[in-house]
């Protein structure tokens, strides 16, 4: 896992070094084992490495035939496959990413196509006129563009791009409303109006400083649920969660995951204790001393019977008010998930053991995790109703302007609705559309990559995904139960996880934490530059005000938007640092 950056200028000059400085630099804290980049006329390309694979041989830029150079963050995992595929081709390192140069040198701009993995890449042709931008189709890795007068800068974080000084800090406040309704942004456009995210599966082609052509790989299969009994998927779900988790543990440094006890990281767990001969370290979070339902005891049986090195964190609310506003600064991107605080302090553990671990991110949309996804299923008689259709901040007075945040989700449903498939893959597809890259990748990426920390996400895998999202609506929803399949498989792969069992949903206890300070949060939140502009200030004390009074589980949940909101503006867009407490950070100067 690494940082990647660059520029492709419209006239035939070198880069500014002052720029690829700035870049370098501020994308330090993904590449700590060390830094390079390519300067040429017209382009120049950052690269700082976190070293997985190929410690010794696997530095970038990377070197290709005919001139070809390349930058890249992330792991193609079927990287030894394809090597094997091409026995004429010479390799001059051992890194899997080297293997995007081989097939760009078949493929051109379609060099991605053959990539089972998780990346986003930049790949320079000076013969050819052309710098290709690339990111995997789920969008693991993170990848933007900003265009300015003089071409266009590219980066893994946005707030690279910002540092700069050649894109503009302002912000949409049409996109701040978006992210307070559904606690991410949708889309290409982020909350910058200058900065664009590369799309998942998307490869730019770009030439003299602009965009020429667009193409995109899709994450889901077009093709028709299977014909399979239950017998049959559960053989097949063996076969490929085993080869994706095998694949997945590809690396030259220590590894471990993350476990919650739920079904998803326990699925992986099942996968990994079989395929290691050593213990898997596992870490879990917990909330001593609240409301929140504290998963530590069941994943502690889970490791225990998958004979895992179980490590526990304690996540309390001195780390909520002294630790939030560094979550926050490290959330360029914004995504208003509470589930950011544990997250953050997991991988800051986990970096102190490993330098991999594996997540679950991906389970519940590939197999019908949610809840929604049965609200979705039902008609409007019975209770169904459209996803997302209620905003964070509905009914509450609160914004300027309540209408057309839901645009984005609009127009991926009306891209989801042309293409066939059922009303349950409709829902997963417009999760896996928005929700998934946007919110929770995205909040995987930032909380770990601060720490140095790389995350692969087994379920986001393509052979997984051909086999999962193409199941019968039956074997993934039954009853009231969604991920049935994978919760057979897990019975029998696992039975300590007690696959069956109902599972309390995943909570953070921002709300009980925000309740104790909630009169004086209101004042300051309210004073907030980013909030006045998109709020009413007295609506917003008011809000705060009600809440630390008499609590309620809507009103605490738009306390936490608007409290990540105001902090996250105070730092990305007012410079306030974020090596202070929620209070200091929030304080009117």
């Amino acid at each position: 896992m690494c940082g990647i950056a660059g520029i492709m200028l419209s006239e035939n000059l070198v880069p500014q070094r002052e720029v690829l400085d700035t870049l370098q630099q501020a994308l330090a804290h993904r590449g700590p084992d060390g830094a390079k980049r390519h300067v040429d006329v017209g382009f120049g390309l950052v690269h700082t490495r976190l070293a997985i694979i190929d410690l010794k041989t696997g530095d970038q830029p990377l070197f290709g035939p005919k001139g070809s150079v390349l930058v890249a963050n992330g792991e193609i995992y079927n990287y030894i496959e394809l090597k094997r595929g091409l026995p004429a081709e010479t390799f001059a390192t051992n890194s899997d990413c080297e293997l995007p140069l081989i097939t760009y040198a078949r493929e051109g701009a379609g060099f991605a196509k053959p990539l089972r993995g998780m990346y986003a890449i930049a790949l320079a042709d000076r013969d050819a006129g052309a710098l290709y931008l690339a990111r995997d189709p789920f969008g693991i890795k993170p990848l933007y563009y900003a265009e300015f007068k003089d071409g266009i800068l590219f980066a893994s974080e946005l707030q690279a791009l910002l540092k700069t000084g050649l894109v503009a800090r302002n912000i949409s406040p049409k996109i701040a409303t978006e992210l307070l309704q559904l606690q991410f942004t949708t889309g290409e456009h982020t909350i910058f109006p200058a900065i664009h995210r590369v799309a998942p599966g998307e490869t730019l082609t770009l030439r003299k400083g602009r965009i020429a052509e667009r193409r995109r790989l899709a994450a889901l299969p077009e093709a028709p649920p299977l014909a399979l009994s239950e017998e049959e998927a559960v053989v097949l779900l063996e076969s490929v969660l085993k080869d994706s988790v095998l694949v997945h543990q590809r690396s030259d440094v220590p590894y471990g995951m993350f476990l919650s006890g739920g079904i998803d990281s326990s699925a992986l767990l099942a996968c990994m204790a079989r395929l290691n001969d050593r213990p898997v370290r596992a870490f879990t979070a917990g909330f001593p001393g609240t409301d929140a339902h504290d998963e530590r005891a069941l994943a502690k049986e889970v490791a225990r019977a998958a004979g895992a090195e179980h490590i526990e964190i304690e996540v309390t609310k001195n780390d909520f008010w002294t630790t939030l506003p560094e979550i926050a600064g490290a959330m360029d991107d914004p995504a208003a998930d509470y589930a950011i605080l544990p997250t953050y302090l997991l991988a800051r553990e986990a970096a102190r053991h490993v330098k991999v671990v594996l997540c679950g991110e991906g389970g519940d949309e590939l197999f019908a995790g949610y809840g929604r996804y049965r609200t979705a299923l039902r008609s409007r008689w019975f209770g169904g109703r459209q996803m997302r259709h209620r905003g964070f901040l509905d009914d509450l007075g609160v914004l300027r302007d309540a209408t057309g945040w839901r645009h984005g989700i609009e127009e991926a449903e009306k891209q989801i609705a042309a293409n066939k498939g059922t009303r349950l893959q409709h829902a997963q597809a417009l999760d896996c559309a928005d929700w998934l890259p946007n919110d929770l990748l995205l909040k995987v990426d930032r909380c770990l990559m601060a720490h140095g920390l790389e995350g692969r996400t087994p379920f986001l895998d393509q052979r997984v995904a051909e086999l999962a999202f193409r199941l019968p609506d039956a074997l993934k929803v039954k009853g009231e139960m969604g991920k049935y399949i994978l919760r057979k498989w897990l019975t029998r792969a696992l039975p300590a996880a007690d696959a069956f069992s109902r599972k309390r949903g995943f909570t953070v206890p921002v709300a009980e934490w925000i309740a104790i300070r909630a009169r004086t949060l209101g004042s300051l939140i309210a004073q907030s530059e980013g909030i006045a502009q998109v709020c009413h200030r007295e609506r917003v004390e008011a809000l705060f005000h009600s809440f630390g009074q008499r609590g309620g589980k809507r009103e605490g949940a738009a306390c936490w938007q608007l409290l990540f909101y105001a902090l996250w503006h105070r730092i990305h867009v007012e410079g306030r640092s974020p090596r202070a407490d929620v209070m200091s950070v929030l304080e009117v100067q």
